[in-house]
């Protein structure tokens, strides 16, 4: 077999990911090789992430829920920066109308 020259391609996946192609492989009638061609992986790389997801090694952390006065304000945050955005693209086209 020829040996392929080059650099080697190397993934990394994300530990949500790896639980994410994990979890999806415990669904009943569901099989570890099924998941692990439509997610273009290795079979035994997947097996091996549902090992360490049962042995606690692979976690994902949960994220903390957010206050709901802390996500108005980035809402409203988010706002003020898009209208400030549009405001300042029409700026620039008056400038450049009326020079």
């Amino acid at each position: 077999m020829p040996r392929i020259k080059g650099p080697r391609k190397v993934k990394q996946y994300s530990n949500e990911f790896k639980v994410t192609a994990a979890r999806l492989s415990h669904l009943p009638g569901v099989q570890v090789k099924d998941v692990a061609e439509e997610l273009d992986i290795h079979p035994f790389m997947l097996s091996r992430w549902r090992k360490e997801m049962r042995e606690g090694k692979l976690e994902v952390k949960v994220k903390k829920p957010i206050d709901p006065k802390t996500a108005a304000e980035l809402k409203r945050l988010k706002k003020l920066e898009r209208d400030y955005a549009r405001l300042k693209e029409e700026h620039e086209i008056l400038k450049r109308l009326f020079p």
